[in-house]
């Protein structure tokens, strides 16, 4: 592979899987907050807060982490300001006391905070403006969960960049991921280039996991699964990774290691992957080399789909874990690419209403239907071209299923806003 390309996609796995502490928009709401708090200098006053849609979409259900269970966008913003250190990024919240909760369950009563919908703007967009008597400070972060793009205080200017930069200083370009690229890079990277970022997803993954297996979280979904369908490696595979979403949904305190932005996507993306490894007793390489597939084929779907929309991330992470799990098994670049169709064919298209425990429900079926479509693989049966979105070229069916969530199901994210937000009648709509 070419050098150029293959830092590329080194680069990318290292910008995109980094460790985060809960779910990913709560706590970019915290440390927007806690990054203004620090650019003001003084403990504020009052809190403002200004999101797009899909970042109060997934911030309304789930718990704040580390925060005593609690939710919402205001305590999130007060917990931030209250105990949050803006030098640790998204794991911001990891220095929360239980005084700093209690003083934010005070502020957030007294309406220390205020939350507006902005129309007409990124899909992930978080302003936090704070201010104490005549001074405020003022942070703007778009399209990734830490990228202020803005930083103003009391009207002067500190930084302001474009939206793209970020990725661009990562030295990241997402757009030249194709999925033979990928399969090459697997095969050829060297092990001390990506070993400690794939072996920090197995251990921090892997941890909460079992987190999620041992104690009573949200739904429980992981351990219904062990105990309803039994111990074999389908349900292993899928009891994983929704007792990972299990734990994380239920506010759960340990790290992740995400991918496209999301703790549920990180784990989707690599736990299967993982549960396979073991029940196949491969080495710790081919492992690390599966989930480079896994996890690139993740992110080349997400770079089409964008950041936040209506359409369901666990998608798009199952079908990159049944990719990296085709090629650890031994498949061709023709037998991964119609995993990947076979998923998508399936179970594209699943809406995404907001962080909350039924994502790992939505995990373990978009697991299953990956692990069905490898096995469809495995012994070259697949959908056909011409079948609903599915084209004659898997890079073409990729984008096919990205203008659908990017495009396609705009407005369908929108009127999921309403109905979550009551802006709208839906007895008398219907």
């Amino acid at each position: 592979m070419e050098k150029g390309l293959y830092d590329n996609y080194v680069n990318i796995l290292k910008h995109e899987l980094v460790p985060a502490l809960g779910c990913t928009e709560p706590i970019a709401i915290a440390f927007a907050s806690a990054k203004a708090t620090q650019v003001l200098g003084e403990f504020p006053e009052h809190i403002d807060m200004s999101c797009s849609g899909n970042i109060i979409k997934n911030v309304k259900g789930v718990n704040v982490p580390n925060s005593g269970g609690l939710k919402g966008i205001e305590a999130a913003a007060v917990l931030g300001a209250v105990g949050g250190d803006a030098d640790r990024e998204l794991e911001v919240l990891e220095t929360v006391t239980e005084e700093h909760i209690e003083r934010t369950k005070e502020l957030a009563a007294a309406k220390m905070c205020s939350c507006n919908l902005v129309e007409g703007v990124a899909n992930l967009y978080i302003t936090a403006r704070v201010s104490k008597g005549e001074h405020y400070a003022e942070v703007t972060i778009i399209n990734h969960h830490t990228n202020i793009i803005r930083i103003v205080k009391d009207g002067a200017v500190l930084l302001e960049r474009p939206a793209e930069a970020e990725a661009k200083e990562a030295g990241a370009d997402k757009s030249k991921l194709t999925v033979k690229d990928i399969l090459e890079f697997a095969d050829e990277v060297k092990m001390e280039d990506i070993e400690e970022v794939i072996e920090r997803q197995v251990r921090l993954n892997s941890a909460i996991a079992q987190e999620g297996l041992d104690n009573n979280y949200g739904a429980q979904i992981g351990k219904t699964l062990m105990h309803v369908w039994g111990k074999s490696i389908t349900t292993r595979a899928c009891a994983r990774a929704a007792a990972g979403s299990d734990a994380r949904m239920g506010g759960c305190s340990l790290p992740v290691v995400i991918n496209s932005g999301s703790g549920n996507q990180g784990m989707t993306v690599s736990l299967p992957v993982i549960a396979y490894a073991e029940e196949w007793e491969v080495s710790r390489e081919k492992m690390y080399r599966a989930l480079v597939v896994s996890n690139l084929i993740a992110i080349h779907q997400k770079y089409y789909i964008g950041s936040l929309s209506a359409y369901c991330g666990a998608v798009s992470a199952a079908c990159g874990a049944g990719a990296g799990i085709t090629y650890m098994y031994g498949g061709s670049y023709e037998q991964v690419s119609l995993t990947i169709i076979n998923t998508l064919g399936n179970v594209g298209g699943i809406v995404c209403d907001g962080a909350k425990s039924s994502c790992a429900a939505k995990i373990a079926s978009s697991v299953d239907a990956a692990l069905m479509a490898f096995n469809l693989s495995i012994q070259n049966k697949s959908f056909l071209p011409g079948e609903g979105i599915i084209k004659g070229d898997i890079e073409e069916t990729i984008k096919s299923m990205g203008y659908i969530g990017r495009v396609g199901m705009r407005s369908t994210d929108t009127e999921i806003l309403n109905i979550m937000i009551d802006r709208i009648n839906v007895n008398q709509e219907c």
